[in-house]
């Protein structure tokens, strides 16, 4: 499958990636000091969590955006599945190896090993959840500003086929609260996500 073909996986990947990291938000008050490994080491201490999401995709072909939003629901070590109710229901999940997307009656399953660069990604989304700098670094550069209280996270995909699709991914928090995440594409279209996770009961 070429890259092209890839892109909406790639897309759906990367919402996976932005919601796990709004699902294990640092779950204790930030020190000072504050800096980037210490995100991560908080990042490493939740092991499950889930999050609902409201997504908007300005795109140049269309005159006004798109909106969509559901849930997300992180299991560790490897279970990551994307619940999109509106406008139209739509499943991804990732389990060890396997992805499967379900749209209506249509189902996809996808062996990751057979796809090495989404592979990476996926390997970038565990690093994430698992607080491993290293693992995130090896697909993004990353560049942490502001302070504790008003920060914003930007990674740059390092690969050459995932930067064909992804310029940039923005994510703004306050505290301990990730706020928003910013999608900036290549081709000039992005996505705006807003967080709000669901305490655990």
């Amino acid at each position: 499958m070429k890259v092209a073909a890839l892109a909406p996986i790639f897309r759906n990947a990367v919402a996976l990636l932005l919601l796990a990291i709004a699902l294990l938000q640092p779950q204790p008050a930030l020190a000072a000091g504050w800096n980037l490994d210490q995100l991560m080491q908080s990042l490493a201490l939740a092991k499950s969590g889930r999050a609902t999401f409201v997504e908007k995709k300005t795109l140049a072909m269309l005159d006004r955006p798109l909106e969509s939003s559901g849930e997300l629901q992180y299991i560790a070590p490897d279970i990551l599945e994307k619940r999109t109710i509106k406008p139209k229901p739509e499943t991804m999940r990732v389990e060890g190896d396997v992805m499967t997307i379900e749209r209506g009656r249509q189902k996809f399953t996808l062996s990751l090993q057979s796809y090495p660069e989404l592979a990476a990604f996926i390997d970038s989304i565990r690093g994430t959840l698992a607080g491993d700098r290293k693992a995130l670094e090896r697909a993004y550069t990353l560049k942490l500003e502001g302070g504790a209280q008003r920060w914003l996270l930007s990674l740059s995909p390092t690969d050459a086929k995932m930067a064909t699709q992804i310029h940039v991914i923005q994510i703004a928090g306050s505290a301990d609260n990730v706020r928003s995440i910013n999608v900036i594409q290549t081709d000039g279209d992005r996505s705006l996500m807003t967080i709000d996770r669901i305490a655990a009961q």
